[in-house]
């Protein structure tokens, strides 16, 4: 059987705060830069986020998010053909965004922040990602407590599902993902990814994203994870990926594009061997 690798999504933060390249990508010209980078890489989807979501991380006014992500969306719509996610918590970012070409909503509050995110996406049928969420980045260290992380990640996965269906959304237009980071601990995310099978179960398409989150990096420095450099963190998630590749992934969300297709194209190259 030939393999089926997943989509890369990667990751385009046109904001001044995020947890690991917040700055870089502030103006239209470099935020194009980057999008023509990884489409060279072999991107298959650009997620663009204009509020950040790391720990700690204060709300900005929707009309700020707005200014950071719309003209960027616009641009690599009309200059690409390449699919486009909106990393929002705001309908009406979601909303904007559409009109601008955007065609997924990535949502990691999974409609939680915003009630009205749902109609936003029966109205538009764009796909949407409903991402495991219990707070905002103030909040979210302190809600940790889950009596089995995966089986409790997939039950409230499932309730948000539930919700969605009820305001118009189609199952053919969810993607769910586990939220890695987002209220866990680092035992508790790694105890996630080990039990993907518990989101299998909810026979949705599955995103996850690991990329360079605190984790990844206690598990390389135990002591001092905020050390461990953005490459190595990119280098650990490239190889992450590869494992996680044994399972049916719908996509993956990335910063380093090139490492992850590398991986992935590895294991294709192994796997359709193995298959001949």
């Amino acid at each position: 059987m030939t393999f089926v690798a997943p989509l890369v999504m990667g990751a385009l933060n046109t904001t001044p705060d995020s947890f690991s390249d917040g700055g870089k990508y502030v103006t239209l010209e470099t935020a194009m830069a980057q999008a023509a980078a990884m489409i060279d890489a072999g991107v298959n989807i650009i997620d663009v986020g204009g509020e950040s979501t790391r720990p700690g991380a204060e709300r900005v006014p929707v009309e700020e998010e707005q200014r950071r992500v719309i003209d960027v969306i616009r641009s690599i719509k009309s200059n690409y053909k390449i699919l486009v996610s909106i990393d929002t918590m705001n309908a009406a970012t979601a909303a904007a965004a559409i009109e601008a070409g955007a065609d997924i909503i990535n949502d990691v509050s999974g409609g939680l922040a915003d009630e009205a995110m749902f109609s936003v996406a029966a109205q538009s049928q764009k796909h949407i990602v409903i991402s495991h969420w219990r707070g905002f980045s103030t909040e979210m260290d302190s809600l940790n407590d889950y009596e089995n992380v995966a089986k409790d990640v997939a039950n409230e996965l499932q309730k948000r599902i539930d919700t969605a269906l009820a305001a118009g959304v189609t199952r053919e237009q969810i993607i769910v993902d586990p939220g890695l980071g987002f209220a866990k601990d680092a035992e508790q995310n790694w105890q996630l990814v080990a039990n993907l099978n518990e989101l299998e179960k909810l026979g949705y398409p599955i995103l996850v994203g690991a990329s360079r989150k605190r984790f990844i990096a206690a598990a390389l420095d135990e002591l001092n994870p905020t050390s461990v450099s953005n490459g190595r963190r990119d280098m650990a998630t490239a190889v992450l990926t590869a494992l996680l590749l044994q399972r049916k992934l719908w996509g993956v969300r990335v910063h380093d594009v090139q490492a992850t297709t590398d991986a992935i194209a590895l294991v294709s190259a192994l796997r359709n061997a193995e298959a001949e």
